[in-house]
């Protein structure tokens, strides 16, 4: 069998990243994530994500690059290489969240962000992209209880309504390559949700 690529996706409090863990480890896949998870990525990051003169300065469409730089740092540093050893790999965030974010929530054109990514990963997707839904209000709340957040966790409601409309119409115009799974709910039960739905997708995991 050939060592799959697997990106999970939603909004900030989704719980993406622990179903990612979850089904990285369930299939020994190596885990990753976006922005971040390399040498480069990790200061890419800290000017994305931070509180800071620099950030809070940052246009859209410089959010985008930097977004699509470390993209293009962990496909080649990571992904292509773990790919190419056979062994799967687990996204956490891919370029479906630049179009979601970027494109969708600040206003840029998705289709332009899209091709960016692409550009920058050689043309490099997913086998499938899990999306985890969640509804805008339970996002709210979770992010509410969790503490302080980072710069796009800050934003407000309607910025949180575009990334998951973002997210819902690239699952709508790519049915095949995507996976919507009911992101409400215990962890358990999600993750069996994930785990049914991938198994449909590729029964040989």
């Amino acid at each position: 069998m050939r060592a799959l690529f697997f990106a999970f996706e939603g909004s900030d409090a989704s719980g993406k990243t622990t179903q990612a863990a979850r089904f990285a480890a369930s299939i020994d896949a190596l885990l990753t994530r976006e922005p971040g998870d390399t040498p480069a990525g990790k200061r890419i990051r800290s000017l994305l994500l931070d509180h800071s003169p620099e950030g809070a300065s940052l246009s859209a469409r410089t959010e985008a690059l930097l977004m699509a730089a470390d993209r293009a740092q962990h496909v080649a540093e990571l992904i292509e290489p773990t790919l190419a050893s056979g062994r799967h790999v687990v996204t956490d965030r891919y370029l479906a969240s630049s179009v979601a974010y970027q494109g969708f929530a600040r206003g840029l054109v998705p289709d332009q962000v899209r091709d960016l990514s692409l550009w920058a990963t050689n043309g490099r997707i997913p086998d499938l992209t899990v999306l985890l839904r969640v509804p805008v209000e339970v996002v709210l709340a979770r992010m509410s209880s969790a503490g302080e957040r980072d710069r796009l966790e800050s934003e407000g409601r309607e910025f949180f309504e575009r990334v998951v409309a973002g997210f819902d119409q690239q699952a709508v115009d790519e049915p095949e390559r995507w996976l919507v799974v009911d992101g409400v709910g215990s962890i358990g039960d999600v993750a069996a949700r994930v785990r049914n739905g991938v198994g449909g997708r590729f029964p040989e995991l």
